[in-house]
């Protein structure tokens, strides 16, 4: 069987709620659709949810992940940050975070010996965890700064990577959080501000979520996890499940095995497929977005050619992060930025035609409307967003 590109761009366009036909104003929806949103940049989560929604506004989406809770912001796949629907989150943690926050404690004991805190630094993170939780407890939700006040050992600096030219200091308190956080005891709360540039209050988590979190063995967490990007991203290869969930080669092997995807050809390869998601997929208008830096979309593959083209040295940072880009159709054509006064720039990198044009000018000012007087700056910029935002 062979799946060609067109189908798979159908795909996006309907899967991925890009399509005019397939919006939606529920953001849970659509974090579910994608399996979840991208948070290591805060506002891409908003701008990743306004291509994606009718009429919705910041309040539906803080409302989603601050009152309802229905969003939860957490740690997972390759020690990212997302945003999930609440239901997924123990699935996330045996699948991904639990790794992730194994590898965290290791790495704060290593720091914690190399600052000469304790001879026992087991025994000291352990009391300072319980003075972290006990506060945050009494308190509700708390700032890192807030919480830096209950114990000097909280203050205590570390040194990151010395004799690097990364070299970094942080306090206890933040490397604590963190770790806190994929441990799963703790959730980021309500930022300062809404779109998340200012500090997060944590609360604990089983005093965040509306219900109980259901539980989920490891392997059958893997299998959840792989099922629900092949929904939303198949047909793909393999290896782009790997680089995706950051899984080793073990992992995805054990996952899609119980699962028993079928194999088709791709126009540059073979991928796969659950069973029951053969059928095409019926192409819905053509359609245009702008989608910000490190949208789940582009984020989804790890091999890009068939919807990116040979646009990645305008696209991408040198760290392999996606900034702004503008699609048409199920393809990448271009890339765009706000600039200090709010005005959109964009650049088309490929002729598209005057429907496309049309239509990239309206997803232009309807993203005007949206963010109104904020003004969004990518966490990771790349050469096209740099030059386009002068």
């Amino acid at each position: 069987m062979r799946i060609d590109v067109a189908q798979r761009r159908a795909r996006i366009g309907r899967r991925h709620r890009l399509a005019a036909a397939a919006r939606t104003d529920d953001p849970v929806e659509v974090a579910r659709d994608l399996v979840a949103l991208h948070a290591s940049d805060p506002p891409t989560v908003y701008l990743a949810l306004f291509a994606r929604m009718t009429t919705a506004d910041v309040a539906t989406v803080d409302r989603a992940l601050y009152e309802d809770r229905t969003l939860v912001r957490m740690l997972a796949m390759r020690r990212t940050m997302f945003v999930s629907p609440v239901e997924l989150v123990p699935v996330l943690h045996e699948a991904c975070a639990r790794t992730v926050a194994g590898r965290e404690r290791r790495k704060m004991l290593g720091f914690l010996t190399e600052a000469g805190v304790a001879d026992d630094v087991e025994r000291w993170l352990a009391e300072v965890e319980e003075v972290a939780l006990r506060a945050i407890e009494a308190r509700g939700e708390v700032t890192s700064t807030e919480l830096a006040e209950e114990d000097p050992r909280l203050r205590q600096p570390l040194v990151l990577s010395p004799g690097k030219s990364y070299e970094g200091r942080q306090r206890v308190v933040t490397r604590l959080l963190l770790l806190l956080a994929a441990d799963g005891r703790i959730v980021r709360g309500r930022p300062r501000s809404t779109w998340g540039y200012s500090p997060y209050r944590w609360a604990l988590a089983d005093r965040w979520y509306p219900e109980p979190p259901a539980q989920w063995s490891a392997e059958d967490a893997e299998v959840e996890l792989a099922r629900r990007w092949l929904a939303a991203y198949g047909p793909a290869p393999a290896d782009d499940l790997r680089w995706w969930t950051g899984w080793n080669v073990g992992q995805v092997r054990r996952a899609l095995a119980r699962l028993n995807p079928v194999e088709v050809e791709l126009d540059d390869g073979t991928g796969l497929l659950l069973a029951d998601d053969v059928a095409p997929v019926a192409p819905a208008e053509p359609w245009a977005a702008l989608l910000p830096g490190l949208d789940p979309t582009p984020m989804g593959w790890s091999r890009r050619d068939w919807f990116l083209g040979p646009h990645a040295p305008y696209l991408f940072d040198r760290f392999g992060n996606i900034g702004p880009t503008v699609w048409w159709d199920g393809r990448i054509v271009g890339g765009w930025a706000q600039r200090k006064d709010g005005e959109i720039a964009y650049r088309l990198l490929e002729d598209v035609g005057a429907d496309a044009r049309g239509a990239v000018r309206t997803a232009v000012a309807e993203l005007t409307d949206r963010l109104g007087e904020v003004r969004v700056t990518p966490a990771f910029r790349t050469p096209l967003e740099r030059e386009l935002s002068a």
